[in-house]
């Protein structure tokens, strides 16, 4: 029937559209639980480790004080995505070790949680040698030891005096997120320019912003 065709064809649209809808949808769901594993990862290992640069780096023991300084160095001197490529490649051609496909995901975190361990370490040590001298000598006279003195009174201070740098190394990580395509992974930034490039629109990048906390663009942007 000639009448009921245009009906026929605009439902075999709408079917599709629901079906290529549903399938981007999932792409960029396992997607953005890709990215969310290494953003949470880096941050669990990155801000302990951080701590014990910091440490290291303000030892009086002075070789290890040297060591860590050269350490925090190179890490904040050269890019993530170079350090990506050194943790993945140099097992294999430097040292002949086999890794299986699982090792890219493991390589992406341990680059990034040494990166920021370096970033971190950094603003720790700022925030330690902030502290006014008056705090170390009123927890002495209080009878702590150093080490109590540290943990109990220097160290809670110093987290609060570095918090809004912490916060604005998380943000980059949030961005820095999508190196990891470099070596393959298929992170939510890297999925959704895929699918903008093979379907042609922007829905994938307004799914991804929507996902991140970020205001859609309108027609009138």
């Amino acid at each position: 029937d000639l009448h009921s065709f245009p009906t026929r064809r605009s439902s075999d649209l709408v079917q599709r559209l629901r079906v290529d809808l549903s399938t981007m949808f999932g792409i960029l769901l396992q997607s953005y639980v890709t990215s969310l594993q290494i953003f949470a990862v880096t941050l669990v290992g990155s801000l302990p480790l951080g701590i014990i640069v910091a440490l290291g780096r303000l030892s009086r023991f002075k070789p290890l004080s040297l060591f860590c300084q050269l350490v925090i160095s190179i890490l904040r001197g050269t890019p993530l995505m170079l350090q990506m490529f050194a943790v993945f490649f140099v097992p294999y051609y430097v040292f002949g070790i086999q890794s299986g496909p699982s090792y890219i995901f493991v390589a992406v975190l341990i680059a990034f949680v040494i990166n920021y361990s370096a970033y971190f370490a950094e603003i720790y040590r700022s925030g330690i040698q902030s502290m006014p001298l008056g705090q170390y000598e009123a927890a002495e006279v209080l009878g702590y030891s150093k080490r109590q003195a540290f943990f109990r009174i220097i160290l809670p201070q110093v987290i609060k005096r570095v918090l809004p740098a912490i916060a604005n190394e998380i943000v980059t990580l949030v961005k820095d997120t999508s190196l990891a395509f470099s070596i393959g992974i298929a992170e939510m930034f890297t999925q959704s320019r895929a699918l903008v490039t093979s379907q042609r629109n922007m829905l994938p990048f307004a799914k991804r912003r929507s996902s991140i906390g970020l205001p859609a663009c309108s027609s009138s942007c």
